[in-house]
């Protein structure tokens, strides 16, 4: 297979029986190593206030509920690193909710803190991991500007945002009716713009929230272009819904594990003939991880000894002795790196100080 047409991709993703088995065995062919990588890292949520309302999220809290996290403090958040570097973690993984900072609680407290917006306290705060740590930043707070991009750039080894569809008719149904931060003009513009800026760059799809196969083509085709054009994307998540009690999709039927084995098997081909890795969270799939390595899959992703995955909450990362042990039995080995791919640590991609941070770390 050169490069896959939208049909050929349809083709993947409504296979059945035999057909599995074979287009399973074409990913084979293109796998250069039997090495299967993951990031150590903590997972820090520096807000849980967000402009979105996601049908599927079990991240965002209401200003008004008292468990929410408003925004932690730089003590709070340096006390959470130093207990990361205690763990081996490489990677700080700081996650927010879009544009938290139109709601007032949260400009009440970046004031009281010396800030007037939320992307002069996140950049601090990544500065502050870079002067205070021997963890490398990566940024995940939904669209940010090409200014404010720019600025974090600076500061963040690597950064992330999931596409999740490239179908604008997903805006109309529960997963994204009430979120103007998923229209997938804006997520496409944001991962462009990070490319632009030399970027290393997490993103992917989402499945199971109403796309349809032909959606899920569009969407692979999409990133797989913006890739084409920069070469910035170091890898893509195939991330399946699981829903949680008590959020507003809570009786969605998810994906089934023959249409997760179909996307990533799709995935794969489409970005075969790249250094694009493919990743499966395996803390969704703790029954099934084992079988999307036959598929392509060759990156778990960021897994934390120390923190849970609020964004999935009920969904506990393996441990790192079970997540090698479960590679190996499918006949692969388990390799740590860090959160910037090996191809990008160089000048052209990472200023000095990031440099000399993986350097030390190495």
């Amino acid at each position: 297979m050169s490069n896959l047409t939208k049909e050929e991709i349809l083709t993947i993703l409504n296979a059945t029986d035999s057909e599995i088995i074979q287009f399973m065995a074409e990913t084979a062919k293109y796998r250069e190593n039997n090495l299967i990588t993951y990031s150590k890292n903590i997972f820090i949520p520096l807000t849980e206030i967000c402009r979105n309302d996601c049908g599927y999220c079990n991240f965002k809290k209401s200003p008004d509920n008292p468990e929410a996290i408003i925004l932690k403090t730089k003590d709070e958040i340096l006390k959470d690193l130093k207990e990361a570097e205690k763990y081996g973690c490489k990677e700080a993984m700081f996650a927010f909710g879009e544009d938290a900072d139109e709601e007032d609680v949260v400009k009440l407290r970046l004031r009281e803190f010396g800030y007037d917006k939320m992307i002069e306290y996140i950049v601090d705060v990544c500065q502050m991991t870079l002067n205070e740590t021997s963890l490398l930043p990566h940024t995940n707070g939904g669209n940010f500007s090409y200014d404010d991009l720019k600025r974090l750039k600076e500061v963040n080894a690597s950064m992330g945002l999931m596409l999740e569809n490239s179908s604008k008719r997903l805006m109309e149904l529960p997963a994204h009716n009430k979120s103007p931060g998923k229209d997938p003009t804006l997520r496409l513009e944001t991962i462009s713009n990070a490319g632009k800026l030399k970027i290393p760059y997490t993103t992917g799809i989402l499945i199971g929230i109403g796309e349809t196969k032909e959606e899920i083509a569009e969407s692979l085709l999409a990133i797989k272009d913006i890739y084409d054009e920069y070469g910035h994307i170091q890898e893509v998540i195939i991330q399946n819904f699981t829903p949680i009690p008590g959020i507003e999709m809570e009786n969605w039927a998810e994906p089934s594990f023959l249409d997760m084995i179909r996307t990533v098997i799709a995935g794969s081909l489409v970005f075969k003939d790249t250094d694009v890795s493919i990743q499966v969270p395996p803390n969704l799939n703790n029954d099934t991880a084992q079988i999307f390595l036959l598929c392509g899959a060759d990156d778990w992703g960021g897994v934390s000894p120390v923190s849970p995955d609020f964004v999935n909450i009920t969904s506990p990362w393996p441990g790192i002795d079970e997540l090698e042990s479960l590679t190996n039995d499918a006949g692969f080995e388990l390799i740590e790196r860090l959160c910037v791919y090996e191809k990008y640590i160089n000048a052209e991609w990472l200023n000095d100080c990031l440099l000399e941070k993986i350097a030390n770390l190495s």
